[in-house]
């Protein structure tokens, strides 16, 4: 069994800690939902730091193999996840602040802007990849079009039916 990483943000971030790992897709409960089989590994990095202006950040890095479910035709649908964020560690007050789209200045910062989560003694990291995995894939994803065998249109075996094929019955009566 894979044992879940804790963190504490702040002493992560001050310290400029890093960790580089692999957690099997099968360790992340929130992302079954989504995925057609949990198979494969998810390769993430963790890096902590400051911004240009002094404040704790944490950088993450996630890369890996999936397959999610076409929704065209409902088959599996292979996917690569490769996402790069960085994320403001902050108090309430100041995530608050940054929920509203205010900048900690009050003026738009362009050169640096990113998405803000609260400080924590014991951050769980997994929950951390999952969250931030599950904001970045597709809402609806599909295959390219041609590969869906169903939404193409393709010859269907003569004891297959076309699962509308009862309601379009109904409506010519």
């Amino acid at each position: 069994m894979y044992v879940r990483p804790f963190i504490d943000s702040l002493d992560f971030a001050g310290n400029g800690r890093q960790i580089t790992e692999q957690v099997p897709f099968a360790e992340l409960a929130r992302l079954h939902d989504v995925l057609d089989n949990p198979q494969g590994f998810l390769h993430y990095s963790l890096l902590g730091g400051r911004d240009s202006q002094g404040r704790p950040v944490l950088d993450i890095s996630i890369k890996g193999d999936c397959q999610l479910r076409c929704q065209r035709c409902l088959n599996a649908l292979d996917y690569a996840v490769c996402h790069e964020a960085r994320l403001l560690l902050c108090d309430q007050d100041t995530l608050d602040l940054l929920d509203s789209e205010m900048h900690l200045d009050g003026q738009p910062d362009e050169e640096e802007s990113f998405d803000g989560i609260l400080a924590d003694a014991h951050l769980d990291v997994l929950a951390l990849l999952e969250e931030e995995i599950l904001l970045s894939l597709p809402i609806a994803p599909k295959h390219q079009s041609g590969v869906c065998q169903v939404a193409e249109g393709e010859s269907r075996q003569e004891g297959d039916r076309h699962p509308f094929a009862l309601l379009e019955k109904l409506k010519r009566n």
